[in-house]
């Protein structure tokens, strides 16, 4: 077992070590602090992604919002898989699944 260091922290989904300077783990990917590589804040992304999936949904707004044009732009024009993508979508936000277009996921801090 690797010995921590002043400089290091555990990840809390790895239990990796890892530097306390770090965004995000090298290893699983997870976010730490309230910062991300684009100046938002983790409960702002994950809170604004899933107002805009509640509301807005069915026009795919919340995949635009994270970067996904394309499937942004089926589900305009589909309104959301007829509801059922939107649907999917929300179930993956609110359990942390959800992932924008660089591949990290939108979670809430808590």
């Amino acid at each position: 077992m690797e010995t921590k260091s002043e400089h290091q922290m555990y990840c809390h989904e790895c239990d990796k070590l890892v530097s306390k300077n770090a965004v995000i783990c090298p290893n699983c990917g997870v976010g730490f602090g309230n910062s991300t590589k684009s100046g938002f804040s983790l409960d702002s992304r994950f809170l604004a992604t899933l107002l805009l999936c509640w509301f807005l949904g069915v026009f795919g707004i919340h995949r635009f919002y994270t970067g996904h044009t394309t499937i942004g732009i089926l589900q305009l024009i589909t309104l959301g898989g007829c509801g059922i993508w939107t649907i999917i979508d929300f179930i993956l936000i609110v359990t942390g699944n959800f992932k924008d277009a660089q591949g990290l996921p939108i979670r809430s801090a808590v």
